[in-house]
């Protein structure tokens, strides 16, 4: 896109004023968390240094130690330029409440480890070299959105290494006085118009202050409008019809062709340019009608498979934008049209490819283990920030706020866990009416746009069995599909939506008896193969079933079920899954 900056952070929000902060730290341990009493904000006790933005449990943090500590500091020193109006100091992502001090001075704290923050700087400030402290503190409490992390001292099943501190890239931004906050883009694609929802950031607002919105689709003009900034919140439309881009005067995003426009907003103050956004967006709509789920009003089969975005050296940090490039390319060259991204907020990067290579995405959240009133408090919170933060990416069709019960582990009966989970729906459906919702991906579902059910058979044919001509007693909570588990919590019924298999396989690949997965181990790739296209196959087969999600990229750690190596090499022919996964059977 033209927006496109390597390394940038926010590739949907893009100034050009910005200063990478990654890189080597000062470091240090506070295991009897004393470091705020002591004033280490004033006086850095270092004792380590580490590359951020890895965190020290990482071998590319070069520190590699797995033991916990529950707080953690960091220490380093920026340039300011002397000519600034505004200093924004943004976090990608810290695991879990994260303090700041500038030069000494206390600027704030955020609580929550996936989504972005971001504070303002500008008043600690000095002109030249200034003192940046940050302190984060975790812990293996439960009840908080942890996501893979264990929650004890050894790993275990398929959960894996803590991540601690920051995870995600630390930046500065140069704002002016006035300037553009955040915008919220919703396509149309029926009415060929974008809605636009800015929130502005001005000491002063009228008629003299004037957005300018314009869009373009590979370098061709489309359009361009002006409006005044009256409020700190400002609404409008565009229209992009327009048949220079082509015979329909739209192009729309799909997989197989993931047409993007770019749109550039300017703020302008007395006839002086003062802000300038770069960002892109597709024209996609994704609904649900009857049992299928529609992508531009046809239906489509989801081909996902489950990515758990951990890498060998740096766990849940990728280890550069590259290397999220060539998962997608990976992923895409195995047949599979998206991802569902596994209890996890990735680096937007990642989303940004998405995107641009058209790659469909489920955004799930990380989730909590304890049912209580501080999880449910936190949780909401921190949601509805994900949701708001990656609202505007196409490739994003499904939020998945809940997986398999975990957090709400008596949902079944239990009718303060199923309210809930009510509510997870309805707040995530007052932020974007427009993607379809899963509350408790897997099994015991309660209010739910899609039905996805978790089943790790492994014989192609006992899955057809059970499934082929069973859809009302599964569906009807009659029989119990995996070891106990039912379709629906109690209370709550089908009422005709789309049903997906969103995790099977899980096939375990390894030629030793190390590592954990589903099933019985295979020694060979043609064993592989056989138990994948048998299971693949079968699923396919059932007609009420309008796609599936594969367990999974590749290993993590103990986890050997991945299609792919730890160190992402492939473990079996891609081609042959390519073919499987592509064959298709009446659908």
């Amino acid at each position: 896109m033209e927006c496109y900056i390597k390394d940038y952070p926010r590739p949907q929000f893009v100034r050009n004023h910005w200063v990478n902060l990654n890189g080597v730290w000062e470091f240090a341990f506070d295991d009897t968390n004393v470091g705020e009493k002591d004033r280490w904000y004033q006086k850095f006790k270092k004792t380590h240094e580490i590359m951020v933005p890895f965190p020290y449990e990482t071998k590319a943090s070069k520190i590699e130690q797995q033991e916990v500590h529950d707080h953690v500091w960091y220490h380093r020193q920026v340039e300011i330029e002397k000519a600034f109006q505004k200093v924004i100091l943004h976090f990608e992502g810290s695991d879990y409440e994260t303090k700041l001090w500038v030069n000494g001075s206390y600027i704030g704290n955020h609580v929550g480890g996936y989504s972005r923050f971001s504070m303002d700087i500008t008043n600690a400030l000095v002109p030249g070299t200034n003192d940046i402290v940050v302190k984060v503190s975790d812990s293996l409490e439960r009840t908080i959105p942890r996501g893979k992390q264990r929650w004890k001292e050894e790993s275990f099943e398929c959960w894996y290494v803590q991540t601690t501190g920051i995870w995600k890239t630390v930046w500065l931004e140069y704002l002016p006085e006035a300037s553009i906050q955040s915008v919220k883009m919703t396509p149309n694609r029926e009415k060929k118009i974008l809605d636009l929802e800015w929130n502005m950031d001005s000491p002063v607002y009228g008629e003299e202050l004037l957005l300018k919105t314009e869009v373009s689709y590979q370098g061709q003009f489309v359009n361009s409008i002006i409006i005044p900034v009256l409020n700190k919140q400002v609404h409008s439309q565009i229209d992009i019809f327009s048949t220079k881009v082509g015979n329909w005067g739209l192009r729309a995003w799909t997989p197989w062709d993931p047409a993007l426009y770019d749109i550039k907003f300017t703020l302008w103050q007395e006839g002086r340019c003062i802000d300038t956004i770069g960002s892109y967006f597709g024209m996609r709509d994704i609904r649900i009608e009857g049992e299928h789920v529609l992508l531009n009003g046809d239906p489509i089969y989801q081909r996902l498979i489950l990515d758990q975005g951990y890498w060998k050296d740096s766990h849940l940090t990728p280890p550069s934008e590259e290397a999220l490039a060539e998962d997608i390319d990976k992923i895409l060259q195995m047949g599979y049209n998206g991802v569902r991204k596994h209890q996890k907020v990735e680096d937007e990067r990642f989303l940004y490819w998405c995107d641009v290579k058209g790659l469909l995405v489920w955004s799930e959240a990380p989730a909590t283990y304890y049912y209580n009133d501080e999880m449910v408090q936190e949780f909401m919170k921190q949601w509805m920030d994900i949701v708001r933060q990656n609202y505007n990416h196409p490739s994003i069709i499904t939020w998945v706020p809940i997986n398999e019960s975990w957090g709400v582990p008596a949902i079944k009966n239990n009718k303060l866990q199923q309210k809930f989970t009510e509510a997870i729906y309805s707040i995530t459906k007052a932020l974007d009416p427009y993607r379809p919702v899963i509350v408790n991906d897997g099994w015991e579902h309660t209010v739910s746009d899609i039905i996805t059910l978790h089943d790790y058979q492994a014989s192609g044919e006992k899955f057809l069995k059970k499934y082929l001509d069973r859809k009302e007693q599964l569906l009807g909570n009659e029989e119990s599909f995996n070891g106990g588990r039912y379709a629906f919590a109690k209370g709550y019924a089908y009422k005709g939506q789309p049903v997906i298999i969103s995790e099977y396989g899980g096939i375990a690949f390894q030629n030793d008896d190390a590592g954990w997965g589903y099933g019985d181990k295979v020694r060979t790739e043609e064993e592989y193969i056989e138990r994948f296209a048998s299971i693949t196959t079968a699923i396919k087969k059932v007609p009420y079933i309008t796609g599936y999600c594969y367990t999974q990229v590749t290993d993590v750690q103990q986890e050997i079920n991945g299609l792919m190596s730890s160190d992402r090499e492939f473990k079996v022919d891609c081609q042959k899954i390519k073919e499987i996964n592509q064959k298709k059977f009446g659908y």
